[in-house]
């Protein structure tokens, strides 16, 4: 036997309906509670200014005082005697030290009279190219250009050699490489002009104190004529 329904009374025939209108009205709402924005209210403070009618104020009592006229001034005597002034005074006449076309050059100096002072330029001349190199104390013997080139080069590595002390911060600090040493030996076999470039000031001036400590020579000679004598030369610091 079949069941049969009132579709009026069915519960179930328009609950899709409710079912979404209900999820708008609660996605309408949450929309709503996330875009709400709530401002601080400004509070206003007023600021009372009371006035006192009745303001009594001291008025000091002053006193014044009367002040005297200043005395007339004295009158002018009648009669105004004049006196003579009876000292001399010196006058002091200043010269003009200008010349003029009319005055008179007594003394005349010749041109022949003019000592000219001829000062004598330093030549510079490369070490590889000059006449006859500077001599290095102890290569006196040596024969000929090459040789003393070759002993001035020997000399100057076996004093290096001797000279050679390693600066103690720099072994502490494991600073090591090579330093280029350029100087100068004068017409006076003399050693100025020492320059470095190297990888750090401490090897560098270790480098110049022992290049600073070589011996005067005798100096390089061009044509004859003692000459200045450019030379370089690398100096290598290396910790073992």
């Amino acid at each position: 036997m079949q069941v049969k329904k009132n579709p009026k009374v069915d519960l179930n025939r328009n609950s899709g309906l409710y079912f979404v209108l209900g999820l708008t009205v609660v996605l309408f709402l949450t929309w709503r509670a996330l875009e709400y924005k709530s401002y601080p209210k400004d509070t206003t403070i007023l600021e009372i200014a009371q006035a006192v009618d009745d303001l009594k104020e001291d008025v000091p009592v002053t006193e014044i005082i009367k002040t005297l006229p200043p005395p007339p001034p004295p009158a002018a005597p009648e009669v105004i005697e004049v006196v003579e002034d009876t000292e001399e005074i010196e006058e002091t006449i200043i010269e003009s030290t200008e010349t003029s076309q009319e005055s008179v050059i007594e003394d005349i100096i010749s041109v022949d009279d003019v000592e000219v002072g001829e000062e004598e330029e330093e030549i510079i001349v490369p070490f590889a190219v000059i006449e006859n190199v500077p001599i290095y104390p102890g290569c006196e013997s040596a024969q000929g250009n090459e040789q003393r080139k070759a002993c001035f080069q020997k000399m100057i590595q076996a004093h290096i050699v001797k000279e050679f002390t390693y600066p103690e911060m720099a072994l502490e600090l494991g600073i090591q490489g090579k330093v280029f040493v350029q100087f100068m030996i004068d017409s006076k076999g003399h050693v100025e002009g020492i320059r470095t470039r190297g990888p750090d000031k401490l090897l560098e001036k270790e480098a110049s104190r022992i290049i600073a400590s070589l011996p005067d020579m005798t100096p390089g000679m061009q044509r004859g004529k003692s000459v200045k004598v450019p030379y370089s030369i690398p100096i290598n610091f290396m910790i073992q």
